[in-house]
């Protein structure tokens, strides 16, 4: 069994650099924006558009689920292009409210200029922190590569501590080795975070390569946020560690009202509905927009299983 697991390891740690180198080639960008969507990207991508996107949004709170939404994209050239996606994430955030959705919005501090200077990023985040809270709405920081991570907590300890703004939340990442202090420092603020395992390809220097190791951390790291005040919201599809939870939390007088599981658009539906239907809040992150390339292979990367879903209907067509 061990001989096995150590194989079905290897064949997927080397499904995941193929992908992940995949997704920098301009050949197969080309291919796959061009054919994806027909092909099986829209299992995973609500739509090009807003108004694609909140009829799927409309759909899961049918069903009894949460939602967030993300404008896809993570790059900007300029403070231009910064104000065009805070325009956009106005919308989204207006729309949201118009619509009396239970959802809310999910963004990357590197689509709202990071690279360009943090204080940029900061007003901008800052502005759609407000014009949510104006709204009643959550917004979350999403979490970037490792490069990113000390200014994605600065700008969020901000947000909190200065600004005075408590309907943000950010992200953390079982995979890297210093995310036990970042959590420790968090603690005091009474923190809404998601715990994700990691889906960025980072060097064993800062993370943990092995999937074992990273599950451990995961549920080390999940211990401790919900032994702590705050609340979590529990992101991963591993059913072992989603029962955890529920026992853990059973067992230790740890209410619904303190955590939910989020799951991702279009990967184990049938998951999401038996929780919910279990009495967990279950919030599904659906992202859309024209910017989905990256997205997809990320997600395909992070579990190559779901490359057979694309390629068995990549043939179909």
């Amino acid at each position: 069994m061990a001989a096995r697991e150590q194989l079905t390891a290897a064949v997927n740690g080397g499904l995941r650099r193929g992908i992940f180198a995949a997704a920098d080639s301009r050949n197969v960008r080309r291919l796959v924006k061009r054919h994806g969507m027909r092909l099986g990207a829209g299992r995973f991508v609500a739509g090009e558009t807003l108004d694609e996107c909140i009829a799927v949004l409309r759909r899961l709170n049918d069903r009894g689920l949460w939602a967030n939404t993300t404008l896809l994209g993570e790059g900007v050239a300029d403070r231009e292009q910064a104000a065009a996606v805070v325009h956009s994430y106005e919308e989204v955030i207006d729309r949201l409210a118009a619509e009396q959705l239970r959802a809310n919005v999910a963004l990357k501090l590197t689509h709202l200029g990071l690279s360009l200077g943090e204080d940029v990023a900061y007003e901008n985040v800052e502005q759609l922190a407000r014009r949510a809270a104006a709204h009643g709405q959550f917004l979350r920081i999403d979490m970037e590569q490792f490069a990113f991570v000390d200014a994605t907590l600065r700008i969020y300890r901000r947000l909190r501590e200065e600004a005075g703004l408590d309907n943000v939340g950010t992200v953390l990442q079982a995979y890297l080795y210093r995310t036990p202090e970042d959590l420790a420092g968090l603690l005091p603020l009474a923190p809404n975070l998601r715990l994700v395992k990691g889906a960025y390809l980072e060097p064993a220097s800062v993370a943990y390569p092995e999937k074992a190791d990273v599950d451990a951390a995961y549920r080390r790291l999940l211990e401790q946020m919900l032994a702590a005040g705050g609340y979590t919201a529990v992101a991963t599809h591993d059913e072992r560690l989603i029962e955890w939870t529920i026992r853990f939390a059973a067992e230790n007088g740890i209410g619904h009202d303190r955590f939910e599981f989020q799951l991702l658009y279009g990967v184990r539906p049938q998951l999401q509905a038996d929780l919910a239907r279990r009495g967990f809040k279950v919030l599904v992150a659906t992202p859309y927009g024209p910017e989905w390339y990256p997205y997809l292979m990320r997600r395909l990367g992070e579990r190559p299983a779901n490359l057979l879903f694309f390629v068995r209907h990549a043939l179909r067509g």
